[in-house]
């Protein structure tokens, strides 16, 4: 399932790659992004748009990865088209909805600076940002397990979907929760405004570090969110097989490493202060990594890390 995914992955780069050119107007990045989000549409690739995207946007990457990635991108679409026809499928629903989360942030947040700042308007605007940045992929990765993997041959797939967009959703919550003054300079605010009007606020109250006190209860609820969310994404992991390992640690390590991080954000004193970092050591990564792999993946053991985690937390 390598290719399958790693594939995937290098198309929703592209995509982010799309989005983020700020040397390209919002209006001009919109429409590279729905050129690029049509070539997943049918089951022909119009390779005139795919060169044009090459041509206009991989010159003017910094990073020179982007830049690489983007001038390979004819190059991923004929791997792509060497696919079965059903990871074909599997590809084109995830790249069709992330796009969709892509061209969110370009429509509903209009400015790039915290002189711009906005707020999703609604709990429902959360909840669909999430799930087409991040829940999504849990449909895909589950739909593409449940093909290729005989240990999971029982699963229901749309069961076990359900759950694998809750999972995702609980860490692109994580990420937000940690995030928060850093994409407030970026003129985002991810946090609804009725939940900052419970606790009287508004979205540009947080770029007040001295109001980091009254948005507590507003953090609270985003992290309490986040749990309950990756609650359903321990048990999706603990459905798996315990014999399938690779595949366990592989859900297992980015739940502890979202525990850890709204850990953290709960308890920094500095959450809105763009200038400090919520991020979890790297000693920290590798504590969870050894535990859980040396123990191999025993459910038992992660599962009370968990347990240990999640109170620290809410």
């Amino acid at each position: 399932m390598r290719d399958q995914v790693s594939l995937a992955y290098l198309f929703a780069r592209a995509a982010d790659t799309i989005a983020d050119t700020d040397l390209i107007d919002r209006p001009r990045r919109l429409d590279y992004l729905g050129q690029l989000k049509a070539q997943f549409v049918g089951d022909q690739v119009a390779w005139g748009q795919v060169r044009d995207i090459q041509q206009a946007l991989g010159p003017l990457q910094q990073d020179s990865a982007e830049r690489v990635l983007l001038t390979r991108l004819e190059d991923c679409f004929r791997l792509f088209q060497a696919f079965p026809p059903d990871d074909r499928r599997r590809v084109q629903r995830l790249m069709t909805t992330l796009t969709q989360g892509m061209e969110m942030d370009l429509s509903v947040f209009p400015g790039s600076s915290a002189d711009d700042l906005t707020a999703l308007r609604t709990m429902d605007d959360l909840d669909r940002y999430i799930y087409y940045v991040a829940g999504c992929v849990g449909e895909f990765w589950t739909d593409l397990m449940c093909a290729h993997r005989r240990a999971l041959a029982s699963w229901n797939v749309r069961e076990m979907s359900d759950v694998g967009v809750r999972f995702g959703k609980g860490l692109q919550l994580t990420n937000i929760v940690k995030d928060v003054a850093h994409d407030l300079r970026r003129g985002r605010c991810y946090v609804p405004e009725p939940l900052l009007s419970e606790a009287g606020l508004k979205p540009r109250d947080l770029l007040d570090q001295r109001n980091l006190a009254r948005f507590r209860p507003v953090l609270g609820k985003l992290a309490r969110m986040a749990v309950e969310h990756l609650d359903q994404g321990w048990l999706y992991t603990m459905a798996i097989p315990r014999y399938e390992t690779r595949l366990r640690l592989s859900c297992m390590w980015p739940i502890l490493s979202a525990g850890e991080s709204l850990k953290l954000a709960m308890l920094s004193p500095d959450l809105l202060n763009p200038a400090v970092k919520v991020k979890i050591p790297r000693s920290r990564v590798y504590q969870i990594m050894a535990l859980t792999t040396f123990t191999g993946a025993c459910g038992y053991i992660g599962t009370a890390y968990w347990a240990r985690l999640r109170k620290q937390i809410v």
